[in-house]
C-alpha cells in the first residue's frame, strides 16, 4: 500500500497533541501490559507443574497456590493495562489498526471472547486447586492454553499492521477480495523471543516472593531458600535464551547493532549479573523495568522505521491541539492515577508484611492514602460530569 493511501487512511481531525508523546505513551504503556502478560504466563505455566507436585512435596504445596493467585492478578491487571497502548497506537497508526481490524475480523472478536472464557475457566482453576480436586491440573491447562491463543492473536494482529506492503495480497489474494476476516500471520521468531522473557519474569519473581517473605516467622527458611533458588535458575537460564532469541530477532529486523539495542543487550547482561548474584532482589526488578522499556522501545522503532520506508511518518501527523482534553488527562493520569496505586501498593505491602489480619484503619499511611484517594477521586468524577454538561449544552445551545 502506498504514502498516498496510507495517509488518506488517517483521522481527518487530526492528533489532540504532540505524536511524540503518545509514542512515548505507548512505548511505557506496552512495556507495563507485557509485564504483566509475562508474569501471568510464567506463574500459570509454573503453577501447573506444581500442581502435580503438591501432593508429594510440601514446598510445593505452599508454592503452587500462590502462584495461581499471582496468575489470577496478573492476568486482571493485565486486561486493564492492555487498554492504553492500543488507545495510543489508535492514534497515531490509526490506518495500520483499521486494516488489520479488517483482515483479521473474525480473530478479533474472537479474542475477546477467548479473554473471558479463558479467565472465567483461570477462577474454575482457582477453586478446583483451592478444594484439592483431581481435575484442577485439566482445567489449569485449558485455561492455560485459551490465555496463550489470545495472546498468539494479538501477536498477529501486531505482526500485520507492521506489514503493509502484505496488506493488499492478504486483502485480495490473486485479485479475488476476501472479507472472511480469518487471516492469520505470525512472526515464529518474534513470537518466541516474546513468550521466552516469561521464563527470566517469573524467576525475578520468585527472587522477590523469597526476599519479600524473609522477615515473616511463618515461612520456614528451608522454603524460602528453595523458592529463591529456583528463582535464580528461572531468571539466569531464561534470560540466556532470550538473549539468543532477541539476537535472532533484531538480526532479522536489521536493528541489531542499533544504539537502542546495543543499550538493551548492554541491560540484559547487568540484568543476568544481577539475578546471577541475587543480593537485592529489588535492584534486580528496577533494572528488569528498563530492560523492559528499551526492549519496548526497540519494538516500536522496528514499527516506526517500517512505516517511514514506506513513506508514512507519524510527526507528520496533522495536529489540532485539545487542551481541555490534555489536561484531563494530564490531571486524572497523574494524580488519581499515582495516588490510586500508591494506595494499593502500600496496602498490599504492609498486608504481605503482617502475621495475621493487617488493620488498615490503624495503619497511619494506609488510612490517610485511602482518603486522599476517595476525594479525588469524588472531585474528578464532579469535575468530569460537570464539565462535560458544559460542553454538552454549549454545543447544543450554541
Amino acid at each position: 500500500m502506498d504514502a498516498a493511501t496510507l495517509n488518506l487512511l488517517r483521522d481527518p481531525a487530526g492528533v489532540p497533541f504532540y505524536p511524540v508523546v503518545f509514542q512515548a505513551l505507548y512505548v511505557l504503556t506496552f512495556a507495563l501490559h507485557a509485564a504483566f502478560v509475562l508474569l501471568s504466563l510464567g506463574s500459570m505455566g509454573l503453577s501447573l507443574f506444581g500442581a502435580t507436585r503438591q501432593g508429594r512435596d510440601p514446598h510445593w504445596k505452599i508454592l503452587t497456590p500462590h502462584l495461581i493467585q499471582t496468575g489470577k492478578l496478573s492476568v486482571s491487571i493485565l486486561i486493564v493495562l492492555g487498554v492504553a497502548p492500543l488507545l495510543f497506537t489508535q492514534v497515531i497508526y490509526d490506518p495500520n489498526w483499521y486494516v488489520t481490524n479488517a483482515l483479521s475480523g473474525v480473530w478479533v472478536f474472537a479474542f475477546i471472547y477467548l479473554l473471558i472464557l479463558g479467565y472465567l475457566t483461570y477462577y474454575w482453576y482457582y477453586y478446583a486447586n483451592k478444594k484439592g480436586s483431581s481435575s484442577n491440573v485439566l482445567v489449569g491447562t485449558v485455561s492455560f492454553l485459551l490465555l496463550v491463543f489470545a495472546g498468539v492473536l494479538m501477536h498477529n494482529f501486531a505482526v500485520e499492521s507492521i506489514q503493509p506492503d502484505q496488506w493488499m495480497q492478504w486483502y485480495a489474494p490473486q485479485g479475488v477480495v476476501d472479507t472472511s476476516g480469518t487471516n492469520f500471520h505470525i512472526q515464529p521468531i518474534r513470537l518466541a523471543f516474546l513468550v521466552s522473557l516469561a521464563i527470566p519474569v517469573v524467576g525475578i519473581f520468585l527472587q522477590n516472593y523469597s526476599q519479600f517473605l524473609s522477615t515473616r516467622n511463618d515461612f520456614s527458611k528451608e522454603y524460602l531458600g528453595f523458592v529463591s533458588s529456583m528463582g535464580t535458575k528461572f531468571a539466569s537460564i531464561g534470560l540466556i535464551i532470550s538473549a539468543v532469541l532477541y539476537a535472532f530477532w533484531t538480526l532479522e529486523a536489521g536493528v541489531l547493532l542499533h544504539p537502542l539495542s546495543l543499550a538493551t543487550v548492554a541491560g540484559v547482561v547487568v540484568l543476568l549479573l544481577l539475578a546471577i548474584k541475587n543480593s537485592n532482589s529489588y535492584i534486580t526488578t528496577g533494572v528488569l523495568v528498563v530492560v523492559a522499556l528499551l526492549i519496548s522501545s526497540v519494538r516500536e522503532y522496528i514499527k516506526y522505521q517500517i512505516m517511514i520506508d514506506v513513506g508514512y511518518n507519524i510527526y507528520d501527523y496533522p495536529m489540532n491541539i485539545d487542551w481541555p482534553s490534555v489536561i484531563m488527562f494530564l490531571l486524572t493520569f497523574v494524580f488519581l492515577g499515582f495516588t490510586g496505586v500508591a494506595f494499593i501498593t502500600t496496602m498490599a505491602w504492609n498486608v504481605g508484611k503482617t502475621q495475621g489480619v493487617f488493620d488498615a484503619q490503624n495503619h497511619t499511611a494506609t488510612r490517610r492514602l485511602a482518603s486522599v484517594t476517595l476525594w479525588i477521586l469524588v472531585a474528578w468524577c464532579l469535575f468530569y460530569f460537570a464539565w462535560g454538561m458544559m460542553v454538552l449544552f454549549k454545543n447544543v445551545l450554541g
